[in-house]
Parts: structure tokens; C-alpha cells; sequence
């Protein structure tokens, strides 16, 4: 994948930030599996799973600490 979709990782609100965060961790399984179908055919296997979906808001809070430390939240 080529295409250049991330700028900059500063963000107007911390709530931008959250959402930027998701979106990290959404291009990362895209960019690690990028067959759409694939990805729909093992959805089932982690979308009931306490384990996967721990393990997927862990991803996403790691992420936001990076976007929070590109804005300085903890600061401000």
C-alpha cells in the first residue's frame, strides 16, 4: 500500500486523537491482511471473543499514546 493518508499525527482534540488512534489500529490489520475477504471470514473467530477484543482496545490505547505524546496531552 502506497497511498499517503497520514499527514501528520496532530489532532485539534484529544477526541481526534481517540479516533485517529482507531484508525491506526484499523490500518494495521489492513496492512497486515490486506484480502478483504479474509478478513470478513475470520471476523466471526474475534468478534465473540473477550480475548481478541481486549486485545484489539490494547492495540487502539497504544496508539493513542503515541497521537497523545505527538500533541502533548499531558501537558496541556
Amino acid at each position: 500500500m502506497t497511498d499517503k493518508w497520514l499527514p501528520t499525527l496532530i489532532t485539534a482534540t484529544p477526541q481526534e486523537g481517540f479516533e485517529l488512534a482507531i484508525t491506526l489500529s484499523r490500518r494495521g490489520v489492513k496492512y497486515t491482511q490486506p484480502n478483504t475477504e479474509i478478513l470478513k471470514k475470520l471476523r466471526p473467530d474475534y468478534a465473540d471473543s473477550a480475548d481478541a477484543l481486549t486485545a484489539a482496545s490494547h492495540v487502539i490505547a497504544i496508539n493513542f499514546q503515541t497521537v497523545a505524546a505527538a500533541n502533548n496531552y499531558w501537558h496541556g
